[in-house]
């Protein structure tokens, strides 16, 4: 099955740097904190990935989550609510030019979000809820969709096709890997070429594709000495965009610390992968 829109999904903002994502395209860094913790610490994660960008060549996306609805234990932290959490997000923006990703997990959300932010965001646990998707998809914003872990990557059609009934094509496909047992999951790098038939730019989450959900029990757990090993590998099959989340003190984040990238991390990663895309799509 595949769909007629365009190869490349444009993200034009008011003010600062487009980017464009795009299967012939250098590929696009997304990345940031798993939540929004403060006003001071998110600006600071932002100034610092926007030059890691910078002096690597690659446009750039920050993203940062207001709240974490999908938490293992009723007990973790979720984030700094919308209200706030929006201001920041808009603050990033302005500040450093640069688009901003964040996640929508009710319809009700979808109208200030899409106000506020460049790229709505639905999370994996989401993505076959007919209405949330219908919902982003007239709100005009570019919507990224994670594959569920659940689904196969030729589902992912059809959830694409559930966004473009609104008239809406600017739509971004992203992988995060499948559930593989208990706590487990794998990636099967040949969801990304499957998932670009569709004619959408595909994503990979190199982060939460090394996640073991609920694997501490009450938290997630996982190991992000793999993350730079699936994200040269997804770069190698020619996804359009790595999404990777980095924080300056993973140890002590309030969510996902076992996978976020420190951000010494972030600049040998991302010479590692511009040489990968230059060769892959030269």
């Amino acid at each position: 099955m595949t769909h007629a829109p365009g190869r490349h999904v444009k993200v034009a903002i008011r003010s600062g740097t487009d980017v464009t994502f795009g299967a012939d395209m250098p590929f696009v860094f997304v990345g940031g904190p798993c939540q929004i913790e403060s006003r001071d610490h998110t600006l600071r994660i932002a100034d610092f990935l926007v030059g890691a960008a910078r002096t690597a060549g690659v446009p750039f996306v920050f993203k940062a989550s207001y709240d974490k609805a999908n938490r293992t234990s009723g007990t973790g932290q979720r984030g700094i609510g919308i209200d706030d959490g929006l201001r920041i997000l808009a603050d990033v923006r302005d500040r450093f030019g640069c688009p901003v990703l964040t996640d929508v997990h009710a319809v009700d959300q979808v109208a200030a979000v899409a106000d506020a932010v460049d790229i709505l965001q639905i999370p994996a646990f989401l993505s076959r809820q007919t209405d949330l998707l219908i919902a982003a998809g007239a709100s005009g914003r570019v919507v990224n969709v994670k594959k569920g872990q659940f689904l196969a990557p030729w589902d992912m059609a059809a959830v694409a096709a559930k966004i473009a009934s609104t008239g809406n094509n600017r739509i971004i496909l992203c992988d995060r890997g499948a559930s593989f047992g208990y706590n487990t999951l794998v990636s099967d790098m040949r969801a990304l070429p499957i998932m670009a038939r569709t004619g959408y730019p595909v994503m990979f989450d190199a982060t939460h594709s090394v996640q073991a959900p609920g694997g501490h029990g009450d938290s997630s757990g996982g190991d992000r000495d793999f993350a730079p090993v699936l994200a040269r590998a997804a770069v190698a099959a020619g996804v359009a965009a790595i999404f990777a989340e980095a924080h300056d003190d993973p140890a002590n984040a309030p969510s996902d610390g076992a996978i976020m990238l420190p951000l010494d991390w972030i600049g040998p990663l991302l010479s590692t992968l511009v040489a990968i895309d230059a060769v892959v799509k030269a």
